[in-house]
């Protein structure tokens, strides 16, 4: 099989996970693909692959010459919550002229290039796009299809090697993707995540990152008798909302630039609740951005004359940026590899997250890699075939390359 044909297999798993959930894996169905992935790395020499009980699928290259270091590959299987990722009906648009896409006539669904204009610079390449009704899963399936195509290649054409680590893990999309990765188990020098976006971006810069939610209690009186007795805890909410900048949302931030980003909300007379997640990647901008929260709560509770608003902040993960330093080689290795595959390595923050973070402050120093995928966690998420197969090259020298 290609990575192409890989990743049109794996899209068809439904693996969304549930943010609501207490079990991990969040959601069963992700243990599904699991599965599927150790039965296939079984089938091209993988031979130690498994699955643990928590859904997290892992495998080892052995050595074939002598390196002193251990490197390890790591994916996420599931999609986002965000949209669905169930029914997927992937569509192949070979030799892409351009121009904007209709991914559903029926619907009136198009990826126009007014909206993204990026899609235009892969003008002649292979796209592979949804039907405007699910996302693709690109995010993060593309990266287990060119860690999986990497392997079989390495294998099947006895390419030098030193001991290489496979990982798939469940919950990335919803934070909880290193909660019960097997560190010591795994047994690698460092890492990489494939999953990220655009050819050539390297990524060792993310957001610390934040959950916030927001709890407000109110008071119901009947309206017609409701002067200075109701306390409609919507209204409340509304104003607890409007005492954060207004500015620093992520329809109005890019770059290093950090945010709150109100991510639902529920609400009726009595009882409302806001919840929030929290972002920037300068570790006191992120503490200050926090403490708006409380300050927010604060004033509104002596405004009422009493405790109307709580806020219950939990930290998800912080800039692994200060893990990699240390290791620069990692990033050095990872460029060289880039530069022999004539891809330019574009070094940039990651605005979001990954299983890298956590994993770089639980002893695995692992940086993020490009995977070929762009617009995820929506309709218009859309893979380019010849980037990941550039991206399955990159891997492959990246194992060459390392002492």
């Amino acid at each position: 099989m290609s990575v192409q044909e890989k990743f049109l297999d794996y899209v068809r798993f439904d693996t969304q996970s549930n943010p609501t959930s207490d079990t991990l894996p969040s959601t069963e169905k992700q243990k599904t693909l699991g599965a599927h992935l150790v039965e296939e790395m079984k089938r091209i020499g993988v031979q130690d692959a498994f699955m643990d009980a928590h859904g997290y699928v892992y495998g080892t290259i052995p050595a074939n010459c002598e390196k002193k270091n251990t490197i390890g590959f790591i994916a996420h299987m599931d999609t986002s919550p965000d949209f669905s990722g169930k029914d997927v009906k992937p569509r192949v648009i070979e030799q892409y002229d351009g121009g904007d896409i209709v991914l559903n006539e029926a619907l009136g669904i198009v990826t126009t290039t007014a909206d993204f204009p990026a899609i235009q610079k892969r003008a002649g390449k292979t796209l592979i796009v949804t039907d405007g009704t699910t996302l693709l899963g690109a995010d993060d399936k593309a990266g287990v299809a060119e860690i999986m195509q990497m392997a079989e290649e390495l294998i099947q054409n006895n390419l030098p090697h030193g001991t290489v680590k496979l990982a798939f893990t469940p919950d990335e999309e919803i934070g909880k993707g290193p909660v019960a990765f097997d560190v010591a188990g795994f047994g690698c020098d460092f890492a990489y995540t494939v999953d990220g976006g655009d050819l050539g971006e390297l990524e060792y810069e993310n957001f610390n990152g934040a959950s916030a939610h927001v709890a407000v209690k109110g008071l119901s009186v009947h309206p017609g008798s409701a002067k200075n007795k109701m306390i409609n805890a919507m209204r409340v909410a509304m104003e607890f909302a409007a005492l954060l900048p207004v500015h620093e949302v992520p329809e109005n931030t890019e770059g290093y630039e950090g945010f709150a980003h109100l991510v639902g909300m529920q609400g009726e007379i009595e009882n409302a609740t806001l919840d929030y997640i929290i972002r920037d990647h300068d570790r006191t901008l992120f503490e200050g951005r926090k403490e708006k929260f409380r300050l927010a709560a604060e004033f509104l509770n002596r405004k009422y004359g009493r405790d109307l608003v709580s806020v219950e902040i939990r930290d998800m993960y912080y800039n692994m940026k200060e893990k990699i330093l240390p290791h620069m080689e990692i990033i050095e290795t990872a460029k060289a590899a880039m530069l022999q595959n004539g891809v330019e390595p574009k070094i940039i923050p990651i605005r979001g997250g990954t299983d890298g973070a956590r994993l770089s402050f639980m002893g695995l120093p692992c940086p993020n890699l490009c995977t070929g995928g762009e617009n995820a966690h929506g309709k218009h998420e859309f893979a380019v075939v010849e980037d990941m197969e550039k991206i399955v090259e990159i891997l492959k020298t990246i194992v060459a390359l390392v002492e």
